[in-house]
């Protein structure tokens, strides 16, 4: 089973990208509201892959993005924001996100997304 940590400052948002992943199948073994939380989740739960929003309250997901990149190169990144500006997108992409889904997102989008994320062979 894969497992999965959600990272977005929305309480109701965290609880929708938890629902949609947990009824397709997933584990999320962790939720974090802010990029300190995310740094400690990411390097406790080792997830197979982190969803994680541009917009938090103590950093930017791009900084999040790039310490856990840091930390742990071969972890696979989701970007899941409102922020859907074609700069940002490309940066994300640069620092190593493998995918970025623009809030309001669909259910089968997300599920889509996250599968071939998941599927994608480690770079050897």
């Amino acid at each position: 089973m894969n497992r999965i940590l959600i990272v977005d400052d929305s309480f109701y948002m965290r609880t929708m990208l938890k629902n949609m992943l947990t009824d397709a199948g997933y584990e999320v073994v962790g939720e974090a509201p802010n990029g300190q939380t995310a740094l400690e989740l990411a390097k406790e739960t080792k997830p197979d892959l982190i969803t994680l929003d541009v917009i938090l309250p103590d950093n930017t997901g791009l900084d999040v993005l790039k310490g856990i990149k840091a930390d742990q190169p071969d972890m696979k990144v989701i970007i899941v924001s409102a922020v859907g500006q074609e700069v940002i997108v490309n940066e994300a992409i640069e620092y190593g996100a493998k995918a970025y889904i623009v809030k309001p997102f669909s259910e089968e989008k997300v599920l889509e997304v996250v599968s071939q994320v998941l599927a994608e062979e480690p770079k050897q």
